[in-house]
C-alpha cells in the first residue's frame, strides 16, 4: 500500500456536483440489477450467508438510502426518476403476493435492519414517496414495519436504532409504536457510553467503525425524523455533544491518503466511514468547522474513489480497493456493500448549504505529527506528516467481554492497526496471532491475548505510554461456529501471563515484553516468546534480515516499510511472507523475532512503520525503568513500577 502526504487540502475537496455525480454513478449500478418489481436489487456476486431473499431486501434498502440523500439534497427536484423507481419498489415490496416481495421481519431477522433504512428515508423523503403512495401501500408498510414493536429479540448492540428509527416513523403515521420500547432502547444506547465521546457496540470491548457511522449517526439523524423530539425529551444536546468529542479523536484516526483505520469488522462498507464527519455538519457540532468536516469526509471517499471504487459495472463488490471476500463477515452478500452510502451523507445537503462553501482545513496528520491517547479503546494514536500514516496501538479493544479466554480477533484483538496496514485475514490468521502480536509458541501452538485488561494508555511530553496485561492462552478452536468478526471460541490452556508496554513516538514504537506467573505444570524451555511487526501487502514484498551488528527484520512493499529490532536480548529474525492473507494486495510480509522465554525480566524489541527505514532507537532497560534515546536524539525515562502495579485503567 502507497502511503503519501497530499498538499493543499481545498485544491482536491470534491465540489457537491462531484459528490452527486459519484452518488448517481453508484445508484445507477445497483439499480441495473432490480427485479422486476424493482422491490429486490441483486448485484451479480456469491450470496450472503442468508440467501438470495435476504440479499435483494439488503440491496434495495441500502441503495434506498443513497437515494434518499439525493432526494432529500434536491428537495425532491429534477429526480423524478428516483422518486418513480423506489416508489415502484416499495409498492411492491410491502405487496404480499408480488414475486419479488420483500423478506417479513417475521420471516429472518436480518429485514430488521433493513427495515430501519426504508423507515429512516421514508421519513427524510416524506413530501416525495410517502406522501404520493396510495393508501392501501400505505398501510401495507405500517403491516410490514409493525412487528418491530414489543419485539425483544434485537441483539444489544447497535441494532436498537433498528427497532426506534422504525418505531417512531411508525408512531409519526399513525400507526403502532411502544414507549416501553423507546425508553429501553434509549436507556440500552446510554449504557454503550464511555469516555470522551465513544461508545462500545455492546457490552464486549467492541471500539470499532460502528461507533461512528452506527452509535452516532443514528441518534442525530433519529432527532430530525418527524415526531422524535417529543420522544428525546431534551436528550439530543446531550448526543450532540458525544458526538463533537468524538470527532476529535476520529479526525485523528485518517491518513492523510484519506484511508480510515483498517480495523474492525464490516470494513466492506468501505467510505462510510465518513458517516460520522457528515453527521457532525448536520449536527452543527460547535468544536469543528463545517470545512474540516467535509474535508475529512472528501479525503475518505475520494481514497476509494482513486483505488477504482466503485468497479468499472458502477457496483460496489465485497472488499476494500478491489474484491476481497476473506474481508467480509459469513453474512455479507452482494448488496451488503451498499451501507457505504451512509459516507455518502452530505448530499442530503442542499447546494444552498454553506458546507459546500467553507474553507477545507486539514486533517491533523496533513498538518504536524501527533501523539493522542484515546482513553475508551485503550488506544494511543500517533500520525506523522511526513508519510500522512496514522497508526494505534491497541491495548483495551478486543471485542470480546472481560475475562474471557477466547481466540483473538485479528481485526480487534491485535497489537497494533494502522492507515497504511491490514492484519492478516487468512484462514491462519484467525487461529495463530502473527502479525502485531506477543505470543508464546511452541511446537503446536501460538498464545492469544483476548480478555487483556488495559493498564495505561497517556500521553505524556510527547511519549505516548500504553499498556496490558493477559493470561496468554493456546485455543483448540471449536469448528462448529459462526464467524461474525469476534475471535474464535473454543477450549482454552492458560500458559502464563504476558505485561506489554508500548512507548511510543513518531513512527517508531518501543515495545516491552514482560512473562510471570507461569501456570501449574508449565515448562518455561518449551516455550519461546515471538512478536511479529507490522504486516505490509502488494503486488510483492521484499526483505531482509540481519543478526550484527543489531539483530532485525526488514519488509518492504510500495514505499512503506515494516522493520522489527531487538533491543535488549538475542534474538532469531525472520520474514514470514503469506499468499492470499490481505485486502491491500496478494502478498503480505511480516517481520518476527523469536527468543528464549525467560519469567521475571523486561524483553524490549523495536517496531517502525514507515516510508523510508528510519534509524534505531537504543534502549537502558532495569526492572523498574526504561531510558530510551530515539532516532531524534530525544531521552526519556518511564517509571515500569507504576505500570506493573496499576490497577485497570478506568474507560
Amino acid at each position: 500500500m502507497t502511503a503519501h502526504a497530499p498538499s493543499s487540502p481545498s485544491a482536491s475537496d470534491w465540489s457537491r456536483g462531484a459528490w452527486t455525480a459519484y452518488a448517481d454513478r453508484l445508484l445507477k449500478g445497483a439499480m441495473a440489477w432490480a427485479s422486476p418489481g424493482r422491490a429486490r436489487i441483486t448485484p451479480p456476486g456469491a450470496s450472503g450467508g442468508y440467501g438470495r431473499d435476504v440479499d435483494g431486501l439488503e440491496g434495495f434498502a441500502r441503495t434506498f438510502l443513497l437515494a434518499g440523500f439525493r432526494i432529500a439534497g434536491e428537495r425532491g427536484e429534477g429526480v423524478d426518476a428516483l422518486i418513480d423507481f423506489f416508489a415502484t419498489g416499495i409498492r411492491t415490496g410491502v405487496d404480499p403476493q408480488a414475486p419479488d416481495r420483500w423478506v417479513r421481519l417475521e420471516e429472518h431477522a436480518q429485514a430488521k435492519v433493513e427495515a430501519a433504512s426504508i423507515a429512516l428515508i421514508l421519513d427524510m423523503t416524506r413530501p416525495w414517496i410517502w406522501a404520493r403512495l396510495d393508501e392501501i401501500t400505505q398501510q401495507r408498510v405500517i403491516d410490514y414495519l409493525a412487528p418491530a414493536v414489543g419485539d425483544d429479540t434485537y441483539p444489544r448492540t447497535n441494532w436498537l436504532w433498528f427497532r426506534l428509527v422504525v418505531q417512531t416513523f411508525l408512531r409519526s403515521v399513525g400507526g403502532p409504536w411502544s414507549a416501553e420500547d423507546v425508553e429501553a432502547d434509549l436507556t440500552l444506547h446510554d449504557s454503550f457510553i464511555r469516555a470522551d465521546g465513544w461508545m462500545s457496540d455492546g457490552e464486549e470491548r467492541s471500539f470499532d467503525h460502528y461507533v461512528g457511522w452506527a452509535l452516532h449517526l443514528y441518534p442525530v439523524l433519529w432527532a430530525r425524523m418527524q415526531g422524535a423530539d417529543e420522544l428525546a425529551k431534551g436528550r439530543t444536546a446531550k448526543d450532540v455533544a458525544a458526538l463533537d468529542r468524538f470527532l476529535v479523536d476520529a479526525r485523528h484516526l485518517v491518513g492523510a491518503d484519506g484511508s480510515p483505520l483498517l480495523q474492525g469488522r464490516s470494513l466492506i462498507y468501505r467510505f462510510a466511514a465518513a458517516a460520522p464527519f457528515w453527521v457532525g455538519v448536520l449536527a452543527e457540532v460547535p468544536s469543528h468547522s463545517a470545512g474540516a468536516l467535509r474535508h475529512a469526509a472528501d479525503r475518505i471517499v475520494s481514497h476509494f474513489a482513486g483505488h477504482g471504487v466503485p468497479d468499472a459495472r458502477g457496483l460496489l463488490t465485497m472488499g476494500w480497493h478491489d474484491e476481497w471476500r476473506p474481508l467480509a463477515q459469513s453474512y455479507s452478500g452482494p448488496g451488503s456493500p451498499y451501507w457505504a452510502a451512509k459516507g455518502l451523507l452530505g448530499i442530503a445537503l442542499p447546494a444552498d448549504h454553506p458546507v459546500w462553501t467553507a474553507p477545507a482545513e486539514p486533517l491533523p496528520v496533513e498538518s504536524a505529527d501527533f501523539v493522542r491517547a484515546i482513553a475508551a479503546p485503550g488506544w494511543v494514536a500517533a500520525g506523522t506528516a511526513a508519510d500522512g500514516i496514522v497508526r494505534v496501538v491497541n491495548h483495551g479493544t478486543d471485542h470480546a467481554a472481560a475475562g474471557a479466554l477466547v481466540g483473538d480477533s485479528p481485526l480487534y484483538a491485535r497489537l497494533a492497526y494502522s492507515t497504511a496496514t491490514s492484519p492478516l485475514l487468512d484462514e491462519r490468521g484467525w487461529r495463530e496471532p502473527l502479525e502485531q502480536s506477543v505470543t508464546l509458541v511452541d511446537a503446536a501452538d501460538a498464545t492469544h491475548r483476548a480478555a487483556m485488561e488495559l493498564l495505561d494508555a497517556r500521553v505524556v511530553d510527547g511519549l505516548g505510554v500504553a499498556a496490558s496485561t493477559w493470561r496468554a492462552h493456546t485455543l483448540a478452536v471449536d469448528e462448529r461456529q459462526q464467524r461474525h468478526g469476534s475471535g474464535l471460541v473454543g477450549a482454552a490452556s492458560v500458559v502464563g501471563r504476558l505485561t506489554v508496554v508500548s512507548l511510543v513516538r513518531g513512527a517508531t514504537e518501543v515495545r516491552l515484553t514482560r512473562l510471570d506467573d507461569l501456570a501449574p505444570g508449565t515448562e518455561i524451555a518449551d516455550w519461546r516468546l515471538r512478536w511479529g511487526g507490522w504486516p505490509v501487502a502488494g503486488d510483492a514484498v521484499t526483505s531482509r534480515t540481519a543478526s550484527a551488528p543489531d539483530t532485525l527484520a526488514e519488509v518492504r512493499s510500495g514505499d512503506v516499510t515494516s522493520t522489527l529490532r531487538a533491543l535488549s536480548h538475542r534474538a532469531s529474525a525472520d520474514v514470514e511472507v503469506r499468499e492470499g492473507a490481505s485486502p491491500l494486495g496478494p502478498t503480505s510480509g511480516v517481520p518476527v523475532l523469536e527468543s528464549a522465554a525467560r519469567a521475571g525480566e523486561w524483553f524490549a524489541v523495536e517496531l517502525v512503520l514507515a516510508a523510508e527505514p528510519q534509524l534505531a532507537a537504543t534502549v537502558a532497560l532495569a526492572d523498574d525503568s526504561v531510558d530510551i534515546t530515539w532516532p531524534d536524539g530525544v531521552t526519556t525515562t518511564t517509571s515500569l513500577t507504576d505500570i506493573r502495579s496499576a490497577q485497570p485503567a478506568p474507560r
